[in-house]
């Protein structure tokens, strides 16, 4: 059990950048695709190498069959004769780069998307994600479907909050090269770099080319993004990933500052998952007992670890979830409803179902692979299936395009610096009622009834009207209204949440 506590937990493919993409994925309202340091990952456990050397590009190829063979979790291999695998590359690799194809190649025919080989850099950015360490300028990006790369906003104290980057800018060039027409990969990569160098963005602004010179820094990596107390005394944390290490300890703190609340409303939408010890901490806050997951590797030996049955917070839960809260945060979310602890509002999770381990090699690259699956509290294996919310609150393409899907994206581009408290996310209206029902019914209080076609006709009546997003303006050095226009963004529709650069 120690290996398995050490697992982590994620559904999002991604490339090792720190930007990301809007892309689509059915069922997923307002996900965002992390192009980040989690690399496709789902729940892993890092096994060490040795340090750094130069090893045999045929070494490295057979120590990545064994350890498949003696470690994956299905042992049909996808249905094929593994063995054949062997000794298929023996004559065709010559050096390091024609390893890392065979490889690639040998782990492709798994048919599993979580099993996957990561060169030294991939490497790096997978691990150092798990620290919380982040390399980069500060910026969450978005691609509209007429392909323009335009800043959602600025992290708080990065280089680029510094140096005057605004939501909303839109990326001309990097360090001189026109990015138009490229794939939003290809320019993060441009704008990726190591710590103290330096790379200039030239921003399109009010009709404006503005060249911002920034240096690469250390960006700090936050798994709670939001902790405040919402109208009707109703606690909200808004939880981004299990990914850092500090992700329970940032939790931990999170509750109390909504100690005061009478419930609490847990956002896990767009939260792909993380290091499998958080879920299992996190889950102990909230539980009084009961199983909280279990696993089940090749061998189909499982284990099952239990709440310690000594929470911390015993008010009232409610956890938001969509297509987008996938592994760790359908392990919490699981085990909170199964163990009749929490209500579910949202739309069906994504549906991962797999463990895998991160095993570092002995050049510097690493590996990951399934294996085990697992089961929520209630012994269920959702691999593909995902979880069902108790209430179901969907959000169609045009309402999310109108700006109704999570607080923290405005698809328009143009309400931004949103908060919880705006009032035009439909699916967290939901859930603080529900909260406040949840309350009542423990009073022995009537509940009140969400009026959930009345609100969205508020909501889109809100959204109508202009805006004037003042502190933009301000920045900017000029206050005029601008209209909520339709959006160029498609929603999105793959599991993710922003990553950063």
């Amino acid at each position: 059990m120690k290996s398995i506590f050490r697992t982590l937990f994620g559904a999002a493919t991604a490339v090792s950048l720190l930007l990301p993409v809007v892309v689509q994925d059915a069922g997923a309202k307002g996900a965002t695709h992390t192009v980040a340091l989690r690399n496709e990952m789902a729940h892993q456990l890092i096994a060490q190498a040795l340090p750094s050397t130069a090893v045999s590009p045929i070494y490295l190829y057979h120590r990545c069959w064994n350890i498949i063979n003696q470690q994956y979790f299905d042992k049909t291999y996808g249905g094929q004769d593994w063995a054949r695998w062997e000794h298929h590359y023996d004559t065709k690799i010559k050096n390091k780069d024609d390893a890392y194809k065979a490889i690639e190649s040998m782990l492709a025919s798994l048919g599993d998307p979580y099993t996957r080989f990561l060169n030294p850099e991939a490497f790096a950015d997978e691990t150092n994600s798990i620290k919380a360490h982040l390399f980069g300028v500060g910026i969450q990006l978005g691609m509209s479907d007429l392909k323009k790369i335009v800043v959602i906003a600025p992290i708080a104290n990065s280089p680029a909050s510094t140096a005057g980057v605004l939501p909303g800018d839109e990326i001309l060039e990097v360090d001189g090269e026109l990015v138009a027409g490229q794939p939003l990969d290809s320019v993060v990569k441009k704008i990726r770099g190591p710590i103290n160098t330096k790379v200039t963005l030239t921003m399109l602004r009010d009709g404006k080319r503005i060249p911002i010179p920034l240096t690469r820094a250390e960006i700090p990596v936050k798994a709670v993004t939001k902790a405040v107390i919402l109208p009707g005394n109703v606690g909200y944390i808004r939880l981004d990933s299990f990914i850092s290490a500090k992700a329970t300890e940032e939790l931990k703190e999170a509750l109390t500052k909504v100690e005061g609340a009478d419930s609490l409303v847990l956002d896990l939408r767009n939260n792909p998952g993380g290091l499998l010890d958080n879920a299992v901490q996190i889950a102990n806050l909230f539980l009084k007992g009961g199983v909280i997951v279990s696993t089940v590797d090749g061998g189909e030996n499982k284990a099952s670890t239990i709440s310690r049955g000594q929470p911390t917070f015993e008010k009232p839960i409610v956890t938001l979830i969509n297509g987008s809260s996938a592994s760790a945060s359908e392990i919490l979310a699981g085990a909170l409803k199964e163990n009749d602890r929490s209500v579910l509002v949202g739309t069906k999770s994504f549906g991962k179902g797999l463990v895998q381990a991160i095993q570092k090699l002995d050049d510097g690259s690493g590996m990951n692979y399934s294996i085990a699956k697992y089961l929520t509290a209630g012994g269920n294996y959702i691999h593909k299936k995902g979880i069902s919310p108790n209430i179901e609150v969907k959000l169609s393409d045009d309402e999310y395009k109108k700006g109704l899907g999570p607080w923290w994206i405005d698809p328009t581009f143009k309400r931004f610096n949103r908060e919880p408290v705006d009032g035009f996310d439909i699916q967290l209206l939901a859930a603080m009622a529900e909260a406040k029902n949840e309350v009542r019914k423990a009073k022995g209080q009537p509940i009140e009834p969400f009026k959930d076609e009345e609100v969205r006709k508020q909501i889109l009546a809100k959204l109508a009207k202009p805006v004037i997003d003042t502190k933009k303006a301000a920045q900017a050095g000029s206050e005029k209204p601008t209209g909520h226009a339709a959006s160029d963004f498609a929603q999105p529709k793959a599991p993710g949440v922003p990553a950063r650069n």
